[in-house]
């Protein structure tokens, strides 16, 4: 048997119809106490996980968020260098070979800008599943929770109507048995999703994975970014101009 999300749980008890499952029960006394048990746990284990799925989010955020403003930090040292290198280039007393250096400087920061836009890029698929399975699950729980509320209510109905010795009249054609708790709950997608966009961002970052003192002593940087840091410093020698 395939094992269920939470979210799948959520999401197949939520979209359960209370009245048509009392309705299609051999023993309505039995399923309603049942599914109130069911209820009650899934909730409980829910409200944890929204937490957790929330406290999440919000880490991948502020991760986001320090990329982003590691780009533009990056960017700002990557000017002030390249500014510098043209001070000494073009003084009363040239300087070419510190020119140089702040030059090379400015392309190790705008290196390490594109790295951090890398980054920031590679977390947003993450961050949009992840925001998605927070607000499927409190979907789900506001869904539940009003199931509950009628599961509770039929439950003291049928207390009453047993007292009275009033019948419950069943459809006879009903299907006997409903298994709400059948693992093919369809939000365990988001889950899935996020696992795998985790998986690609952790292996992004293993593979580019080094210290900063070792990107500043090796200027090998990949093709595509080498193309692109020497593209950036011209545009901000132009600016400068």
């Amino acid at each position: 048997m395939t094992k269920q999300t939470i979210s799948g749980r959520v999401a197949q008890l939520a979209r359960a119809d209370v009245k048509v499952l009392l309705d299609q029960a051999e023993d309505p006394q039995k399923t309603v106490d049942g599914l109130v048990r069911a209820y009650t746990a899934t909730i409980r284990e829910a409200d944890d996980a929204a937490t957790a799925a929330l406290g999440h989010l919000r880490m991948l955020e502020q991760d986001h968020a320090e990329d982003v403003a590691a780009a533009a930090e990056w960017g700002g040292k990557a000017a002030a260098a390249s500014r510098k290198g043209d001070e000494l280039r073009s003084g009363t007393t040239p300087a070419p070979g510190e020119a140089d250096r702040f030059d090379h400087l400015a392309k190790i920061a705008l290196s390490r800008q594109l790295r951090s836009e890398h980054e920031a890029r590679a977390a947003e698929p993450v961050i949009t599943a992840q925001q998605d399975l927070v607000d499927a699950l409190r979907t789900g729980l506001t869904e539940m929770k009003e199931r509950l509320r009628q599961l509770r209510s039929a439950r003291d109905d049928m207390v009453t109507r047993s007292r009275a010795g009033k019948p419950r009249n069943t459809p006879l054609d009903a299907v006997r048995s409903v298994d709400v708790l059948d693992p093919t709950g369809d939000l365990g997608r988001f889950e899935d999703k996020i696992r795998r966009e985790e998986a690609r961002a952790r292996g992004r970052r293993e593979l580019a994975a080094s210290s900063l003192d070792a990107e500043f002593e090796s200027l090998d940087a990949a093709a595509g970014d080498t193309a692109e840091v020497e593209a950036r410093l011209a545009r901000l020698k132009a600016q400068a101009a």
